[in-house]
């Protein structure tokens, strides 16, 4: 059988679509989330600020505000005693502070969901949600207290249950 010019760049053309069209965590193995900020400061946040991803996704994280520096930290006694929001056997992490256009990267090899911050902003509700692998029945949101979090950090995190509809979150 042999294809024709036009019946080939059909074929590419619907496969560049389909792939287009489902915003593809699942599909990718590094899924980018972007630090940003209004230039004056004023408010700063992650996009998406909530994802759900295949186990063994990486995820890589990077500043795009100029103006300011970032990280993203778990929340993990490790980091700064805070409370534990993420799976007890996965890996904890934190970037140290990220320059504007410098990343970091995390593979997720625990299902469960993650909950992060960034250290100089999560007062500023400066939190995201990862959401690793299918989720079990009942499996809702993350085990562990509020603990010691900033309102604005708690009210700020999308639900799981959104995540999960959606796949991917972005801010309000």
């Amino acid at each position: 059988m042999t294809l024709t010019r036009r019946e080939i760049l059909g074929a590419g053309g619907g496969l560049a679509a389909l792939s287009l069209t489902s915003q593809t965590v699942w599909g990718s193995e590094i899924v980018e989330i972007r630090m940003q900020g209004r230039d004056d400061g004023s408010h700063v946040w992650f996009d998406p600020i909530g994802i759900l991803i295949k186990l063994g996704q990486t995820i890589r994280w990077t500043n795009f505000n100029p103006g300011s520096s970032h990280t993203t930290t778990a929340y993990n006694p490790a980091n700064l005693e805070r409370p534990l929001r993420m799976p007890k056997a996965a890996k904890s992490w934190d970037s140290d502070y990220l320059l504007p256009n410098e990343s970091f990267s995390v593979t997720f090899t625990e299902q469960g969901v993650y909950d992060y911050f960034c250290i100089p902003h999560e007062h500023a509700g400066m939190v995201g949600r990862i959401v690793v692998g299918e989720p079990t029945h009942g499996w809702t949101e993350p085990v562990g207290a509020n603990g010691d979090l900033p309102e604005e950090a708690l009210k700020a995190f999308p639900t799981v249950e959104d995540i999960m509809t959606k796949r991917v979150v972005r801010r309000a």
